[in-house]
């Protein structure tokens, strides 16, 4: 018999190590997973809740196969080795991570295991083409998506795989509950986390491949239009496969009604593949979560700026693109993609604040927070990342709320100090005088900064750190 742990595969279907894909391995398999306290410490409640509620879901469906999901607290190099004992394995597998932590924690389990006896052996199946598969006629890693993007969509992509059947699962019982928030010692999440089952998935993506998808190239910046697939949670912690997500954009594109909305598909695959662009940048450079991807001749002259990095986080900047998204994120515990850039660049350029401020707070915030991708959205944001936003490019917190937000619906929807405040007077707040702000919206605040002139003084930064001035 064999365990599969589980750790970012919270699911049966489409999970290549739970189906021993390309596995020389024999015999029932026990499904098992270990709340790990050194990751827990990374873990913000959102995502805490959202694994407690994915994890109630998995068990659920293991029982309905007539087994269980084992979940233990504890050390994973401790713990399995234990349960080898306890339920006479003769080997673990388990699904590969690529960030850092993960990979000392893996390394440690595998030595743990050896030392018991037991064999062991990681699986690739949280992205399509794992590290080190896609790179340049030299052989060297993408620094480029443009590029890597290509080969990815050209490379051919493996079909889904089904869920183990009760014959191929353990005929055990585990009576071991699981443990709420409160005993893991970790807060009730402010925001309303969205479920976390795997059904939930299969119906956001089935209901995104309907309609959606064929409008999400030309309307997936507008944060009011709910054009996008909300699978990023789902995508994060596996309760939904790649492969299944790829297969259903397939068809999706196979019967697509006109060019137009194939291009489209395409556009959504292509947000696929940054998320794999990413891993692989986080697989070669583990470094990057805590320094610049980009060296820069000079430190980059961050500002010490606690009062603003705070207005940042409650959403009261007196941007209100900026402030809605700030509100979203303590809400819903998610951020729509264009408002992350918005809020990102309004951070690293117009607060001049160390981007890694910002990575913290997403960390702590989002459901759907991924090392490889906030670390590289972050870094893309303040232009020290790999094919990142040139530092002269400056995103106008104005001008993107009044191009991607024109009626201020989204503004409204999570500023309610502007909810009757007409859009162009929203799209124009730091232009106003004081009366004309206290006349429309008395409880919203100021602009905290110039634009204009914080953008002059994040160029002159960015030069001097480039040894141009």
């Amino acid at each position: 018999m064999r365990i599969h742990w589980h750790r970012r595969d919270l699911r049966l279907a489409d999970n290549r190590g739970l189906a021993g894909d390309g596995i020389d391995a024999s015999g029932p398999v026990l499904g098992a997973f270990v709340l790990d306290p050194t990751v827990l410490e990374h873990a913000g409640p959102p995502r805490v809740a959202f694994v407690l509620d994915a994890l109630a879901s998995l068990r659920e469906a293991y029982r309905q196969a007539g087994s269980d999901l084992v979940v233990r607290r504890g050390e994973p190099a401790e713990v399995l080795p234990e349960l080898a004992v306890e339920h006479d394995i003769d080997a673990v597998t388990w699904n590969r991570d690529y960030s850092g932590l993960t990979r000392g924690r893996d390394s440690a389990v595998r030595q743990a295991l050896a030392d018991a006896g037991v064999t062991r052996e990681a699986v690739h199946d949280a992205v399509h083409h794992e590290p080190g598969t896609i790179r340049t006629n030299d052989g060297d890693p993408y620094q480029v998506f443009t590029y890597f993007w290509r080969k990815w969509r050209d490379r051919e992509k493996a079909e889904p795989i089904d869920a183990p059947t009760a014959d191929d699962l353990a005929s055990v019982e585990d009576d071991v509950p699981l443990p709420t928030l409160e005993a893991l010692g970790v807060p009730e999440p402010e925001a309303a986390v969205p479920d976390a089952s795997p059904a939930t998935a299969r119906r956001l993506l089935e209901d995104f491949c309907t309609e959606n998808i064929y409008r999400y190239e030309e309307r997936r910046d507008y944060p009011a239009d709910g054009c996008t697939s909300q699978l990023s949670p789902h995508l994060k912690f596996g309760t939904i496969g790649v492969r299944e997500v790829y297969d259903a954009t397939e068809t999706a594109h196979d019967t697509a009604p006109d060019e137009a909305a194939r291009e489209s598909v395409t556009e959504f695959q292509s947000q696929l593949a940054w998320r794999e662009f990413y891993t692989q940048v986080l697989w070669f450079n583990p470094g990057v979560v805590t320094e610049n991807y980009k060296a820069y001749e000079n430190p980059i002259e961050w500002r010490d700026d606690p009062t603003g990095l705070q207005a940042w986080k409650d959403g009261e900047t007196g941007y209100p693109i900026v402030d809605a998204g700030m509100r979203q994120l303590r809400a819903e515990a998610y951020m729509h993609n264009r408002v992350r850039m918005i809020v990102a660049s309004f951070l690293t350029k117009d607060l001049l604040i160390d981007w890694r401020e910002g990575y913290e707070w997403f960390r702590e915030k989002l459901v759907d927070h991924d090392t490889a991708n906030d670390n590289g959205g972050w870094q893309w944001a303040a232009s020290t990342g790999t094919d990142a936003q040139p530092y002269f490019r400056i995103f106008n917190p104005m001008t993107q709320g009044e191009r991607y937000d024109p009626d201020a619906e989204y503004i409204r929807e999570y500023v309610p100090e502007l909810a009757g405040v007409p859009a162009d007077v929203i799209h124009s707040w730091h232009e106003l005088d004081p009366g004309a702000r206290e006349m429309h919206a008395p409880e919203y605040p100021a602009p905290i900064v110039d634009h204009g002139e914080r953008r002059e003084q994040a160029l002159s930064t960015f030069e001097r750190a480039r040894g141009e001035e």
